[in-house]
């Protein structure tokens, strides 16, 4: 099979095609003929290693990349119930801990981080899927007065605003909010990104460049916000503080436009307010089962569509381009970069 893989951390050159060996399902573990493998930007950090000198050592001899996907069942190990050959899933943390991800034609990964995909979900819907979809359900399920589950009503009542709402991980928040009935406010950066958090779903849009972002969100809420889906502490710290509503929630999945924030802690106490981090990857099984579960049944009921029409722009590469499907996720290409593994 060929396979994209590294052995050494540093630029996207450092990705090489290669032929391997078909890799053999062990006990609780299914075989996934890959046909698209989504990049996250968490995929070309894990390769340049963040924190580490170029050329550092890999946590694996070799390594293959990308934590989702989506494709074919192609073999069974021991042990492992509901799942058959011929089963269309969809893929998440294919990498973490292990050194083969979704960049290559067949990956081997435990039965408990592939998800059935819906017969009327196309595979690079699964493959955008994981990590964003993922990532916002946890976020929008820490908020003190709940819910931890999301479905159609969860939500009700409810002002969500997701900061960046033209991000997969944004999108994914309109999406989910609004499905469990939430009124959704989201901030943008350009009246481009503004289009495309309308056609996720949002209701109101804000331009944080042109308008008083603040202002703008205090007349859409003038309670203030009960959730917010944050992907810039650092830079939207003041923001928040002046939006978030008593009891409210901040979940904080990523630390664009700086590591570190200045918090008025009086102001914070008046408000009893809360800062909640979540990193997928330490988040535990029970969080990532329930995100499946419901995302499925998002899923399910068609409120995840991908694509411009839907919010999220799609940009596709071939496998032998993986680097380029790399590059692009770190230039900031807006949408979701996906590789093209196999035929459908």
């Amino acid at each position: 099979m060929r396979a994209i893989a590294y052995s050494t951390t540093g630029p996207s050159s450092v990705l090489e095609l290669v032929e391997r060996d078909l890799p053999e399902p062990g006990a609780g573990e299914v075989r996934v003929r890959v046909v698209v493998s989504g990049v996250n930007p968490t995929d070309w950090k894990a390769r340049i290693g963040i924190g580490a000198a170029p050329g550092a050592a890999t946590p694996f001899p070799e390594v293959v990349p990308n934590q989702d996907g989506a494709g074919v069942v192609d073999g069974v190990g021991d042990g492992v119930t509901g799942y058959a050959v011929g089963d269309r899933v969809w893929i998440f943390l294919a990498a973490h801990e292990r050194p083969t991800g979704t960049a290559q034609e067949f990956t081997v990964v435990p039965a408990s981080r592939v998800v059935r995909l819906p017969d009327a979900a196309g595979f690079e819907l699964g493959a955008s899927l994981g990590v964003p979809a993922m990532t916002a359900h946890r976020a929008l399920t820490v908020h003190e007065g709940g819910p931890s589950r999301l479905g159609p009503g969860a939500l009700d009542g409810r002002t969500v605003l997701v900061a960046g709402g033209a991000g997969a991980v944004g999108h994914a928040a309109i999406q989910l909010a609004r499905w469990a009935g939430a009124r959704v406010i989201t901030t943008v950066s350009s009246p481009e990104k503004a289009a495309l958090a309308t056609a996720a779903g949002a209701h109101h849009v804000v331009n944080y460049r042109t308008d008083d972002a603040a202002a703008a969100i205090r007349d859409i809420a003038p309670d203030g916000v009960d959730q917010v889906v944050e992907v810039s502490p650092a830079r939207n710290a003041a923001l928040n503080a002046k939006v978030i509503a008593n009891h409210g929630s901040i979940s904080v999945y990523a630390t664009d436009g700086g590591a570190e924030m200045t918090l008025d802690v009086r102001h914070h106490f008046s408000l009893n307010a809360r800062y909640q981090f979540l990193l997928l990857y330490t988040v535990g099984d029970a969080a990532l089962a329930a995100a499946a579960e419901d995302i499925t049944r998002a899923l399910e009921d068609g409120a995840l569509p991908v694509g411009e029409g839907a919010g999220l722009p799609l940009t596709r590469f071939p496998l032998d381009r993986a680097g380029e499907a790399h590059d692009a996720v770190e230039a900031g290409t807006v949408g979701k970069v996906l590789i093209d593994v196999t035929e459908a």
